[in-house]
């Protein structure tokens, strides 16, 4: 039994409780066995730009203390038999630290280009399945003594909001150690093998079995009380997962048509209170203006490569967390859309992408995974990863916008100045996530090079699709950096 500050009320601390679970939801295992087809790898990389190098020692020492608090960290995922029903995390029963922490040096010169590219094969480099699926690496050799940090996880640990919380409790808020941190005795070493998966899957049949004939009795009961109102209900609903699901109608563009395995990275960031206030000024949300600006880089992008468009196919993760729910897991929901790039008022391109938001999310049938996962969850990764590629490989553009850490944070005794996230590219041409770290929005872009083949150029169209909407703010909007 624990207190709200994660701490057991007989006096001994404890981790996470989430973190401890060691069952694996429908939707998390479809990312774990989508990828049969490596196109759909759903690694998340947060890439860490530090003001020194952090002390070896306490850095290994901050990690041993982390995956006693997020227990998940030293447990691998078991299958059951056969796939017949969802993967377990159970403990690795060779787990060492040092697999999974390692420090690098880049070369003279290259800085952070040489940072990003090593982002890049980590992100790229498959998880050992017979280990806990995250990695850790310390960059140093950056020019004026400074340091990168990259923290390597798969998505089935958590969602984007998670990782941040996550973040926000293993960070300290100083550079000093935090003597009165809770000190979480490690995680019992045994744990569920493949059999005691399978018959966990067979128990949780037999209760939902066992719970249809309630569920159908008041079914049945609402429908006799007024079938008119519930045969509208079902219609509605039927119809409504069909828009969600189907194709969103938008046409894909031509020039982004071409898709490859590799990913490259493109980190950019902005003042988030100018960025704010042209949101504001624009009448819309920072959610709207980033999607806006996003789109005015994708067009400038089209009429700089001879190929004008004025419409993308465009997804955007949601989050279906609310106040109640715990940190960690997988909360999520995704909104196909059009992207309408013919637009070229900002303020405009920000009125329609919240018009798009605002349907999407009426939906009845809006939690599009959650509704698919059961089933899709029983079938073959090849199958699963046939169906989620059909999906999700036709979108050019996928967007998500995740609020960071807004306070001074240090890792080590080094603080964090910057925290760039790039999520999984699952197909698309582009995966494109903002983090808002302090007062920055930093911005990882996860181009598909088969797709977008000028980075250089797209990074250009990006910065000049944030200046569009900056401009919509009061005084003399800033520019917005490319980190090279």
């Amino acid at each position: 039994m624990t207190d709200d500050r994660g701490e057991r009320s007989d006096g001994e601390s404890a981790g996470l409780g989430w973190a401890d679970s060691d069952d694996m939801s429908a939707f998390e295992t479809l990312m774990w066995r989508a990828e049969a087809d490596p196109a759909l790898r759903s690694t998340m990389v947060a890439v860490a730009d530090l003001d020194a190098v952090p002390d070896w020692t306490r850095l290994v020492t901050a990690h041993e203390w982390a995956t006693r608090m997020v227990p998940r960290f030293r447990k691998r995922v078991v299958e059951p038999p056969l796939g017949l029903g969802a993967p377990v995390w159970s403990a690795d029963p060779d787990f060492d630290l040092a697999r999974h922490v390692r420090r690098v040096s880049v070369p003279e010169g290259e800085g952070w280009a040489g940072v990003l590219a090593l982002a890049e094969h980590l992100a790229t480099t498959p998880f050992d399945r017979q280990r806990p699926p995250w990695e850790a690496l310390l960059v140093e050799g950056l020019p004026d003594g400074r340091a990168a940090y990259l923290l390597k996880m798969h998505h089935v640990t958590t969602d984007g909001l998670g990782s941040v919380q996550l973040f926000s409790g293993l960070l300290n808020r100083h550079r000093e150690t935090d003597p009165d941190k809770p000190q979480p005795r490690a995680p019992e070493q045994d744990g569920p093998g493949p059999w005691s998966a399978l018959g966990r899957q067979v128990r949780h049949d037999a209760e939902a079995l066992a719970a249809v004939p309630v569920h159908m009795v008041r079914a049945v009961g609402a429908a006799l009380r007024d079938p008119i109102a519930r045969a509208r209900e079902a219609v509605a609903f039927g119809l409504s997962a069909i828009r969600v699901i189907g194709d969103p109608g938008a046409t894909a563009s031509p020039l982004l048509a071409e898709r490859g395995p590799d990913w490259r990275f493109v980190a950019m960031e902005l003042p988030f209170a100018p960025f704010r206030a042209a949101a504001k000024a624009g009448g819309g949300s920072v959610n709207d203006a980033y999607v806006a600006a996003l789109l005015g880089a994708f067009r400038l992008y089209h009429q700089a490569r001879g190929v004008p468009a004025d419409e993308i196919r465009m997804a955007i993760p949601v989050s279906l967390r609310s106040e109640g729910d715990d940190a960690g897991g997988n909360r999520i929901a995704s909104l196909r859309l059009t992207g309408h790039l013919a637009e070229k008022d900002p303020a405009e391109r920000m009125a329609r992408v919240a018009a798009d938001v605002a349907r999407g999310m009426a939906e009845p049938a809006a939690d599009d995974i959650g509704l698919v996962s059961p089933l899709l969850a029983r079938l073959p990764g090849s199958v699963i990863a046939a169906v989620a590629g059909g999906i999700t490989k036709g979108n050019d553009l996928q967007a998500s916008n995740v609020p960071g850490i807004r306070e001074e944070v240090f890792l080590a005794g080094a603080r964090v100045d910057r925290m760039f996230p790039y999520a999984p590219r699952p197909g698309c041409a582009a995966m494109i996530t903002m983090l808002t770290h302090g007062d920055t929005c930093c911005v990882g872009v996860n181009l598909d090079p088969a797709a977008i083949t000028d980075r250089t150029l797209f990074g250009r169209c990006l910065v000049e699709g944030f200046a569009e909407v900056l401009a919509l703010g009061p005084g003399v909007p800033p520019e917005p950096l490319l980190r090279r």
